[in-house]
């Protein structure tokens, strides 16, 4: 006689963090692993390019950690998520990890949730230890109203939510993040909405999540018909290739860079690029060694137009000590950036190690 199945509270949650890219899915899922009630939690983040940096900046141990780097995990790597789900319970279950309390994902900011949920719920083997354990996505103020109207994704992202999680309220205006606000009421009526400062989020976030996977299931499914819907009303400016947007420019580059930099150079260089290409400028991550503190490098962050002051580590996360920059943007050329580095940032072209270009 075959074993019964556990009970639904018994099964181990899967939360989904999800966002587009630059809301801050990062700085929130830091802020979530200090908590600890989530010291046995595992951690799968998905990264869209071939270098990724976010692994690095994860404060998760070794063990808790995987990471599914060049493609999305909705599309191209939906297999190595099943098996990285698998292998995580057989470990705990042999003793080779401490025991697992939940699995949190984060996706890539172009990710489209649905696939995913519809992978976990498709295999009976991963349904019988783990259940849908809620999907938080972050929504960023300063763009997100723009986002929204250009990113079917993003879209989507807002309407198969369980909780919204509204980043950067600190740099817009109350009546800029009142709209924003009033638009996703209008897109996710029932979903409750949190404002974020700084990746600072109530302790039950996660808790409070609903826990009724087949609920979820006829939630998700209502959701995705609004969004059908909305999909063939949103008007010429709206994108809806699932391949990430394939046919409308958008791709991940990559570029690394041997010699330390000055950073007065690489600044200037940065503004250069946000006021010539920010409104194309998707996402731009960097970690950079900079030669007058070669010890502690510094993480930069930007988002179309808005860079985020760079701040430095005590320390390098990795023996990798070579600079490593990570753009998705729109209708820019590789070789456009490779040329205004020479130029404006004083790098040497000799120093820019051949990158890997990871189409959309």
């Amino acid at each position: 006689m075959s074993a019964p199945e556990p009970s639904n509270d018994a099964k181990i949650p899967v939360t989904i963090l999800t966002g587009f890219l630059g809301s801050g899915k990062t700085t929130v899922l830091n802020r979530l692993l200090r908590k600890p009630s989530l010291a046995g939690a595992a951690v799968i983040v998905n990264e869209f390019g071939a270098v990724g940096l976010d692994h690095l900046l994860i404060e998760a141990s070794e063990e808790q950690f995987t990471l599914l780097d060049n493609g999305c995990v909705c599309c191209t790597v939906r297999g190595d998520l099943v098996a990285t789900l698998k292998e995580l319970d057989r470990r705990s279950e042999a003793g080779e990890t401490p025991p697992l309390n939940r699995v949190i994902i984060e996706t890539t900011g172009l990710a489209d949730p649905a696939p995913i949920l519809h992978t976990l719920m498709a295999e009976a083997e991963l349904m019988a230890r783990f259940r849908i354990g809620g999907i938080v996505t972050t929504v960023d103020a300063v763009n997100g109203a723009a986002t929204l109207e250009r990113h079917v994704e993003a879209t989507k992202q807002v309407a198969v939510a369980d909780r919204l999680l509204v980043t950067k309220t600190d740099l817009v205006s109350d009546d800029a993040l009142n709209a924003l606000l009033h638009r996703l009421d209008h897109l996710a009526p029932t979903v409750e909405q949190t404002v974020a400062r700084n990746g600072e989020i109530e302790l039950d976030l996660l808790a409070s999540l609903p826990a009724d996977a087949a609920a979820a299931v006829t939630r998700i499914a209502t959701r995705l018909e609004a969004v059908a819907h909305h999909d063939h009303h949103c008007g010429p400016n709206c994108q809806h290739d699932h391949r990430h947007d394939a046919h409308h420019g958008i791709q991940s580059f990559s570029f690394v860079i041997d010699k330390p930099v000055e950073w007065d150079a690489f600044a200037r260089w940065l503004d250069y690029v946000a006021a010539l290409r920010g409104e194309d400028l998707l996402r731009f991550k960097g970690l950079v060694h900079v030669a007058d503190e070669p010890e502690r490098p510094l993480v930069l962050h930007g988002v179309q137009h808005v860079f985020h002051p760079p701040a430095r580590l005590d320390r390098w996360p990795s023996a990798d000590r070579r600079t490593r920059l990570v753009f998705i943007v729109r209708d820019i050329e590789r070789e456009t950036i490779a040329r205004t580095l020479v130029k404006f940032a004083s790098i040497d072209a000799d120093s820019i190690a051949s990158p890997v270009l990871a189409a959309a």
